[in-house]
């Protein structure tokens, strides 16, 4: 089984429109769809597809907690969550023909202390089952910023495989506990470095210093270019054909679901890096977010190239 960790989940709540959106005015919404949202709930959905077993697990809270957990429950997901006082956030994403996606993303409620003792005592429980761990996303106000740390020392303490997908203190701290892989992309990279990364060249350098930083797996998601994986076995950069994008959120949530799969299966890092980037990109052509039509990825898998730029 695989776990994924989303500790601020939220109701995502997707506004398709029928016209452009203009400032200033009232917009009419010509489909409205709600999920389970939480860069690790779609990494779930994502391992679903998959054809893995999963379970999701983090915190949620008052009725939207509830009402996240429903959603799941629809979904088929198994889920295992610690409550909390505090209300589970919402996020809307406006998908409309002129800008394609919009982002507001709200904050969520704080957590107390004692939340989060309570759910760092419980969790070598909630993954006992488990042979890999992802943890993606921010975490809620109140936690520490080495919450992430935290929770891969338990991890590699059962023995267990853990890909951590975050940003800012929370990368710059789960680093120190080395997981077996992380996934930045560029932005991420320029905020762990403080630097402006102006080429492929040096994007490979900073993965790199990661990557000698003890972690087994480094991967540089690149948006349409692919994604770049660093390992022992060398490095390689995985570049998918030409596709129709429709919504690109939720794609590099679905590289870490088809990473996850990969390191269960035990596949080549090639193969890995192949199927998560056919994966990766078949959800870039569905406009439900961490979901995507297995003929699509199918047919994207047969069309991937992997090169070899260093051994």
């Amino acid at each position: 089984m695989i776990t994924t960790v989303t500790l601020n989940a939220s109701i995502d709540k997707a506004y398709h429109m029928a016209h452009e959106i203009e400032n200033g005015t009232v917009m009419r919404v010509a489909e409205t769809e709600n999920s389970a949202g939480g860069k690790g709930l779609n990494v779930a959905r994502v391992i679903t597809l998959c054809g893995a077993d999963v379970k999701a697990a983090g915190l949620s809270g008052g009725f939207n907690g509830q009402y996240l957990e429903s959603l799941l429950d629809k979904d088929g997901i198994f889920h295992e969550f610690e409550h909390i006082e505090g209300e589970t956030r919402s996020c809307v994403n406006i998908l409309d023909p002129k800008y394609g996606s919009t982002e507001y993303l709200e904050s969520g409620c704080s957590v107390t202390a004692a939340e989060e003792e309570r759910f760092l005592k419980r969790f070598p429980e909630i993954i006992e089952e488990s042979e890999i761990v992802t943890i993606s996303g921010s975490a809620p106000k109140g936690m520490g910023k080495d919450i992430y740390q935290k929770m891969i020392d338990i991890i590699k303490s059962k023995g267990k495989k853990v890909i951590l997908d975050t940003s800012g203190e929370f990368l710059e701290n789960g680093i120190k506990s080395c997981p077996t892989m992380v996934k930045p992309n560029q932005d991420e990279m320029e905020l762990l470095f403080h630097v402006k990364i102006q080429s492929r060249e040096e994007m490979l350098f900073y993965a790199k210093k990661i990557f000698e930083k003890g972690i087994p797996y480094v991967v540089v998601s690149l948006g349409g270019d692919g994604a770049l994986l660093i390992c022992k076995e060398g490095v390689y950069h995985g570049k998918p054909p030409k596709i129709k994008v429709v919504n690109t959120v939720g794609c590099g949530d679905s590289m870490v679901g088809a990473f996850a799969v990969g390191l269960k299966q035990q596949k080549k890092p090639e193969e890995m890096l192949k199927y998560a980037v056919a994966v990766a990109s078949a959800n870039a052509m569905s406009p439900h977010t961490g979901r995507f039509d297995p003929k699509d990825r199918d047919e994207i898998l047969k069309l991937v190239k992997v090169e070899r730029i260093t051994k």
